[in-house]
């Protein structure tokens, strides 16, 4: 089957696309036929090393599959060969999703919505998964409370946007200006651009100094430090970023805040909630670009620019039955 290869941590230029054995499944393993796969902050930061202790090379990475089951081991019940399903691969735990096939236990795969093409639900299971483990399971959102979404118009806060949203949330957002009207279509209350106006001022004018009574933060820097300038008493912050330099938290002190640092954990359970969201019509996700398994490399570039012109998600196209309905856009 041909593969992404990791060979070395740095660069794009680190993949080199290779033919490698296809996976056979053992027991309690579905092998699936990839259809589709995406890009997300958390591939690149692979790619570059950052978790280089956790990831042998030569090695296949990447963390969203929707396929086809081609083939079950001994004691699956619950997938037989011709289910299309998703999932997120159990990360830093085997071969990831930019292979023509991969190899996963069966408790962690879900059966891909009707609704979604293969793109669609490729570009959903990491992201999606993350959103709801961030606002059902740490923060643990309620309807009417609010929301302070750094990042509204990307590839993961496009989702939270919705997920909070279905949960009942007045919704804050920044954005850039040419993103208000995208953020808003997904169901944002206040939209702030960060280039223009302190989000801090911004949330105090909007909430009478109220506050918020959650920050979903994608983007880092100084975020953890200045969340509690923007919280209500009792107020959480829920981070996706892995920050290395040191934060200053006693202001949070003063809240009575909470914070939590969510990698995501791989399980059904999440994926049939997205489900029930989708099938609602209270989440879709949108893909800004889609590439070839073999543009991979040029990919993970685009989405590492600062200035990459996306909203949404990079999907992949891998597998013949790969429903591409845009190219690089």
């Amino acid at each position: 089957m041909k593969a992404q290869v990791l060979t070395s941590f740095g660069g794009p230029e680190s993949f080199e696309l290779r033919d490698v054995p296809k996976p056979v499944p053992q027991s309690g393993q579905v092998l699936v036929r990839v259809q589709a796969t995406s890009i997300n902050p958390l591939d690149y930061q692979v790619r570059r090393g950052d978790y280089a202790d956790l990831v042998p090379l030569p090695g296949i990475t990447g963390h969203d599959v929707s396929g086809v089951v081609e083939e079950v081991g001994p004691g699956v019940t619950a997938f037989a060969p011709g289910d299309e399903v998703w999932y997120t691969p159990q990360i830093f735990d085997g071969p990831g999703s930019y292979a023509e096939y991969h190899v996963a236990a069966e408790s962690i795969v879900g059966r891909k919505p009707a609704s979604l093409t293969h793109l669609e639900a490729a570009s959903l299971t990491l992201v999606g998964g993350t959103a709801w483990e961030a606002l059902a399971v740490r923060a643990q959102l309620k309807a009417g409370e609010s929301i302070l979404i750094h990042g509204g118009a990307g590839g993961v806060g496009h989702v939270v946007i919705q997920v909070a949203k279905a949960m009942g949330a007045r919704i804050f957002t920044t954005v850039r200006e040419d993103n208000f009207e995208f953020v808003r279509s997904l169901g944002a209350d206040v939209v702030i651009d960060y280039t223009k106006e302190d989000y801090v001022e911004a949330i105090r004018r909007e909430t009478a100094g109220h506050g918020v009574d959650v920050v979903f933060d994608t983007i880092g820097g100084d975020t953890l430090t200045r969340s509690p300038d923007v919280l209500a008493q009792l107020g959480r912050v829920v981070s996706i970023v892995d920050i290395a330099k040191p934060q200053n938290l006693i202001q949070a002190w003063g809240k009575n805040a909470s914070y939590h640092f969510v990698f995501t954990r791989q399980n059904r359970g999440k994926l049939d909630e997205l489900s029930a969201l989708i099938e609602r019509g209270q989440l879709k996700p949108h893909i800004g670009a889609v590439y070839s398994l073999a543009d991979i490399p040029s990919a993970h570039a685009r989405l590492e620019s600062r200035d990459n012109g996306l909203t949404g998600k990079i999907a992949i196209a891998v597998g013949p039955l790969a429903d591409v309905a845009s190219a690089n856009a």
